[in-house]
């Protein structure tokens, strides 16, 4: 499968979307696209590495807690890789399913979870990064409830996906690692701001979408 032929299998899968409208998303798969092929030669199967992603995402606290934070940020950001192979280890074998589905959406929020709140355990102040935490489980909520009432998409990206918190997670724990512990706490704030636009953009764009199809 090629690149072009990946891209366009992941629009399918996600209401049409082209990843290559946002420059990170499109960078972020051009990598997972690249790294996943070598588990398609192994025949890992995408739901065990979904587990394998959120196990390292959740060695994030640990790292922190220990004083590791130069670690605790190249783990956050290597979990994130992973978490994104197993959809593209299935988009490349045709071997997606319901279950993994269902699995990989679960092990998302759990990984979201560690690694913000590993990001919130090196700052001086933790809420702002267990805040956006928080709203970036209601973002991914409010997409599922909307899937409830038949949109199998709601035509947004936000600026809050997940590659763009697992981005802010890891390059501040690095930054606070080697620039001083401030910028666990400037990343808190930055990730709790773009949680705020993301959840907007998303609650908007669902309003829009019921308000049209009511209409």
């Amino acid at each position: 499968m090629t690149r072009s032929e990946y891209f366009e299998r992941w629009a399918e899968l996600h209401g049409g979307l082209d990843p290559r409208t946002s420059i990170p998303v499109q960078g972020w798969l051009t990598v997972t696209y690249v790294l996943a092929k070598p588990l398609v030669l192994l025949r890992m199967s995408p739901n065990a590495v979904t587990m394998l992603g959120m196990l390292v995402a959740l060695s994030v606290p640990y790292w922190v807690v220990t004083d590791r934070l130069f670690v605790a940020g190249v783990v956050a950001l290597v979990a994130g890789l992973i978490d994104n192979l197993d959809g593209a280890v299935a988009i490349m074998t045709g071997r997606s399913s319901d279950f993994g589905y269902v699995l990989d959406s679960v092990a998302d929020r759990v990984g979201d979870a560690a690694l913000l709140v590993g990001l919130g355990l090196a700052a001086s102040t933790p809420w702002p990064a267990v805040a956006a935490a928080c709203l970036a489980f209601l973002q991914e909520y409010t997409r599922a409830r909307a899937a409830g009432v038949g949109f199998t998409e709601i035509g947004v990206i936000s600026l809050s996906e997940r590659p763009t918190r697992v981005l802010i997670v890891g390059m501040f724990l690095i930054a606070a690692a080697t620039a001083g512990v401030i910028w666990a706490l400037i990343g808190g704030w930055v990730a709790l701001i773009v949680a705020v636009a993301g959840f907007g953009q998303v609650l908007w764009a669902v309003r829009s979408r019921l308000a049209s199809s009511e209409g």
